[in-house]
């Protein structure tokens, strides 16, 4: 369960915010009545973040995937102007 902590009480107690986040879970800090931030462990941030899938089963589940691109270079060489 995630605990609240006050901006003052966390910066004086930061040790035991940290603790209560790796044992409990995200703390969370407010700043004038309002939530601001959370504190939270490495584990759980790097959960977060992790992407769902990986880079190569996303492009494959595009739905371009399977599209023939014509990837061939026009030769035109534009348009002559008089300088």
């Amino acid at each position: 369960m995630a605990g609240t902590w006050k901006l003052q009480d966390a910066k004086n107690k930061f040790s035991e915010v940290v603790q209560k986040a790796l044992k409990a879970g995200p703390q969370i800090v407010t700043l004038r009545g309002r939530e601001t931030a959370v504190i939270l462990s490495v584990e759980e941030y790097h959960r977060l973040v992790r992407p769902k899938i990986g880079l190569v089963d996303f492009l494959r589940s595009s739905p371009l995937a399977g599209i023939d691109l014509d990837l061939e270079r026009d030769r035109d060489t534009g348009r002559e102007i008089d300088l």
